[in-house]
């Protein structure tokens, strides 16, 4: 890393992988913590002799190399890390001042401090003692695929033989010479490797996706205890809820009662797409629903969800995330977490090729609401898509058109000033416009609504962004 590019981290701030370290009086306790949650995540920098807000304090030049001797000494040091470390901090001179650069890639393995795992969080290194939340953090590290796990006493008639049958009837109808059409169940299960073999232990049967596409629901609670989905609607109640349907059975069932339940609580627009009239409703929702059945962890206690608010709807579900990052179209690098069940969706209709996903949502939401969606990958996978009824889009002249939105002068002050600054506050904006820190928490929260701005990252070191 050059010095242009350690300054350009300096400016913008902590985030899930950078963090400054005053170090005032030597490395300490804390910046220890910092090494072992970057090396459990995803890896990153620590800056020593930085303060919280990216100024040079710089470090004592005299007791230097004892400070890196006695960092590297620790690291590798079995009883305060396991595993060890091997990691040499640089000596970085910037402003006439000495500071340390330590970079910590990411871990092969999950590592301990003081016995205790620490993991990455925003900008934050918290313990992790629950067992869920370390079992995932080994599976993160193992880049096991959970749902090929296989269970030796599952048998065929642990099958729904009508969804066999219905799944069967997709694919061709999607294909008419799709290889399942003569295929026995037995065939079937094992071309779409629901039958597989653990070459690690030798043992041979029906692997977790098999239980979670076809199983009878007494099979899948007993593999999967917490699996269900939740799916809410909070638009008038919002403290509990307005309608509500908690789905615990098969994921082919899931997907259709799931797609019904938007169809219940959504408006619908269509879109004339080639010579073809479309819903935007129903491709946006398909993408939603497809991704939190497809690409969820389901060894994890987390409960999925799909939820319908006044000005927006939204999924969240347990993740074995590789990064923390605002997905775009752009930057999106495909990588299917459940490729079993994945493919067995594709086969049937459910979805598109892996990656098609992010570019339909991203597309359609702009034609259905005016707007763009937010795709978040972490430990929580959340996809948020702004509702807005006052938007309309024409097919035939492809005009836009929206009933305008009228703010006050307080607001469009505040809007200026985002585009001026995007890392402005509230504090400062309160300063400069003369009203209080309350008014003005009001008043961003109405601009979020109304989808005029949006925020990234957390409240220390996010900035605004202008739709």
């Amino acid at each position: 890393m050059n010095l242009e590019q350690i300054k350009s981290l300096l400016k913008t701030g902590e985030n899930i992988g950078v963090e400054f370290k005053r170090c005032g009086n030597g490395i300490e306790s804390d910046t220890y913590e910092t090494v072992c949650s970057f090396a459990n995540r995803f890896g990153g920098d620590i800056f020593c002799g930085v303060l919280d807000d990216g100024s040079i304090q710089g470090l004592n030049e005299n007791s230097l190399q004892s400070t890196i001797k006695n960092f590297i000494s620790i690291i590798s040091d079995a009883t305060m890390f396991n595993p060890t470390l091997f990691l040499i901090p640089e000596v970085i001179e910037i402003e006439g001042k000495k500071i340390l650069h330590i970079h910590v890639p990411v871990s092969s393995e999950v590592h301990t401090y003081k016995r205790v795992i620490y993991d990455r969080i925003n900008e934050s290194d918290v313990k992790v003692t629950s067992t869920s939340r370390i079992a995932s953090l080994y599976i993160r590290k193992q880049n096991i695929f959970t749902e090929q796990k296989v269970y030796k006493y599952v048998q065929i008639d642990d099958f729904r033989s009508d969804i066999i049958s219905l799944c069967r009837q997709r694919a061709i109808n999607k294909r008419s010479d799709h290889p399942w059409r003569n295929l026995s169940d037995m065939e079937l299960l094992k071309s779409a490797k629901l039958y597989t073999e653990d070459y690690e232990t030798g043992e041979k049967g029906f692997n977790l996706a098999a239980i979670l596409l076809l199983g009878k629901d007494e099979v899948i609670g007993s593999v999967c205890p917490t699996y269900k989905t939740d799916a809410l609607v909070r638009k008038i109640n919002l403290d509990r809820y307005d309608d509500r349907e908690i789905i615990q059975t098969n994921l082919i069932e899931s997907y259709d009662l799931l797609i019904n339940f938007a169809r219940k609580h959504l408006n619908d627009k269509f879109f004339m797409e080639e010579t073809q009239t479309v819903s935007l409703r129903d491709k946006i929702v398909r993408e939603m629903i497809s991704n939190i059945l497809m690409h969820r962890e389901f060894t994890s206690s987390y409960i999925a969800k799909f939820v319908i608010e006044e000005n927006k709807m939204y999924t969240e579900n347990a993740c074995r995330a590789s990064k923390q990052e605002k997905l775009t179209p752009e930057n999106f690098i495909p990588i299917s977490k459940n490729p079993i069940i994945a493919s067995f969706f594709t086969n049937i209709g459910n979805a598109d090729e892996l990656g098609s996903g992010t570019r339909n949502i991203f597309k359609y939401t702009k034609l259905y609401s005016g707007t763009i969606p937010e795709i978040l990958e972490d430990d929580i996978f959340k996809i948020i898509v702004p509702l807005n009824n006052n938007y309309s889009f024409d097919a035939n002249t492809k005009k836009e058109s929206e009933t305008k939105i009228h703010l006050s002068v307080n607001q469009e002050k505040i809007l200026q000033e985002i585009k001026n600054d995007s890392s402005v506050t509230a504090k400062i904006l309160s300063e400069k416009i003369g009203i209080s820190e309350r008014k003005i928490q009001d008043n961003l929260k109405f601009l979020k609504e109304k989808n005029l701005i949006s925020r990234i990252g957390g409240n220390k070191n996010g900035k605004w962004i202008c739709n």
